[in-house]
């Protein structure tokens, strides 16, 4: 699959190469805009029905426009997974091995906090779906972990599946002992993991 494509893209190819007609697209681009909030407020358990509700459109158009549920679901992730590996070569481009993975982890655990169905996906959902996208999401990480740690910016006892996990732990849930978790529980999360992987410095002699 070229992901160079939107979602939109994707789901209006055409293997006639014909462009499909401008109502045609509207009502695709108000799918996968719906599908996307949808996604994120619901899960990826979300029904066809709640799409094209949240869309305006009625369920036989969602079916005259989109083949099944599950393949814009798909679309949907997908878009969303190229975006996180987007801002992952952003963040292996920054001459700060540290910087650049710290800003990655931000973005991401910020998503996996704010999209219910992002983290079902990124958790296992819809796996076989979005096998390649997660392999190519697991190299980038890797390689964001490995770089900070060559340049003694990470543990070095601490892996990249260390931190995959350390991430998604970050994206706290609700509650937890009855405890109401604040809106920006997972910065908080976030920064005492970060601190974490910071390697340890000896302290300062006393006097």
């Amino acid at each position: 699959m070229d992901q160079s494509r939107s979602a939109v893209d994707r789901l209006l190819v055409d293997a006639s190469g014909r462009r499909p007609r401008a109502d045609a697209r509207r009502n695709v681009e108000r799918l996968v805009e719906a599908a996307r909030i949808a996604v994120a407020e619901v899960g990826v358990g979300v029904s066809a029905h709640e799409i094209a509700r949240r869309a305006g459109v009625g369920v036989g158009t969602f079916y005259r426009r989109i083949p099944a549920l599950d393949v814009l679901l798909t679309a949907v992730l997908d878009e969303i997974l190229d975006e996180i590996m987007d801002l992952a070569d952003q963040a292996l481009e920054d001459q700060d091995p540290w910087n650049g993975f710290r800003g990655f982890a931000g973005a991401y655990v910020r998503l996996r906090a704010e999209s219910c169905g992002v983290s079902e996906a990124l958790g296992g959902a819809c796996e076989e779906a979005l096998a390649q996208r997660l392999e190519d999401l697991r190299g980038r990480i890797r390689c964001l972990v490995e770089r900070a740690r060559a340049s003694r910016a990470i543990r070095s006892d601490v892996t990249w599946q260390d931190v995959a996990f350390l991430l998604a732990a970050a994206a706290t849930g609700e509650r937890t002992l009855g405890v109401q978790a604040g809106a920006q529980q997972w910065e908080r999360n976030l920064q005492v993991i970060l601190d974490g992987l910071r390697p340890t410095r000896p302290a300062a002699p006393a006097g």
